[in-house]
């Protein structure tokens, strides 16, 4: 929009055309833009395929990554969403509009990876790639990876990103059941155990503990918001929590 120039004005803002046409010193007027896309970067590698209740932890982070889609399309935010594994998967470029949403809810529930690993560098960089302006980026993933702290803190610098741990209790507490086969995800290894031992116990508490701060400390040294969701527990409670904190 224009106005008319007043005494003090930056006169690097004068629109001459304007003012050769009216006679007066017109300036342009900006209003600030406050439209700002959502990124959905999903971790879909074969750990995710794990669960013990209701849900796998995929399917609370397809639930989580639904929820803030519509959200953000409701609030006429452009969203782009990422799918990785130890690869990038898909990504599709932030857009407004239902026809997104519902493009981005058939990619989320119908991707079928090529890949079980994960590498949440690679996606990071991917997104500081393609990304040029500044992004709310919400990373779903159980973070169970290495190397992944500086990127994450050097995102987090130009980009508004939120961490969602997706955790299974069974991680930190594994049901006594007798022999069980367990296979890992992510290599297809098998493994016959006897979830009732109290070496094996032991050992398995000892390693997840392990895992857990590890992740725990690389989170917290990334200095980046962060989200823990169970997959015994209603997903939007943390969430409803984060944002309240956040409108304080």
């Amino acid at each position: 929009d224009f106005r008319e120039y007043v005494p003090g004005d930056d006169v690097r803002n004068i629109s001459w055309p304007l003012t050769a046409r009216t006679g007066k010193p017109y300036i342009k007027k900006y209003d600030e833009e406050r439209e700002s896309s959502l990124i959905l970067a999903v971790d879909i590698s074969g750990s995710t395929e794990f669960g013990t209740n209701a849900y796998f932890k995929g399917e609370v982070m397809a639930h989580i990554a639904a929820l803030l889609g519509f959200s953000a399309s409701k609030n006429h935010d452009p969203v782009g969403l990422l799918l990785f594994t130890d690869q990038v998967e898909h990504f599709v470029p932030p857009k407004k509009g239902r026809g997104q949403i519902h493009r981005i809810l058939r990619d989320l529930y119908y991707h079928e990876p090529k890949s079980r690993g994960t590498n949440i560098t690679d996606a990071i960089e991917y997104l500081q790639g393609v990304l040029k302006k500044r992004s709310h980026i919400f990373i779903m993933s159980d973070f169970f990876d290495d190397g992944y702290e500086t990127p994450l803190k050097l995102m987090g610098r130009k980009h508004d990103v939120v961490a969602v741990v997706v955790r299974d209790p069974a991680e930190s507490d594994l049901p006594k059941i007798g022999l069980v086969e367990f296979q890992d995800p992510e290599t297809g290894e098998v493994y016959t155990v006897d979830s009732s031992s109290p070496i094996f116990r032991r050992d398995y508490m000892k390693m997840m503990n392990a895992e857990k701060e590890k992740r725990d400390q690389l989170l917290r040294r990334a200095q980046i918001d962060r989200i823990d969701v169970g997959t015994d527990s209603d997903f939007t409670d943390p969430l409803i929590a984060f944002f309240r904190r956040r409108n304080r």
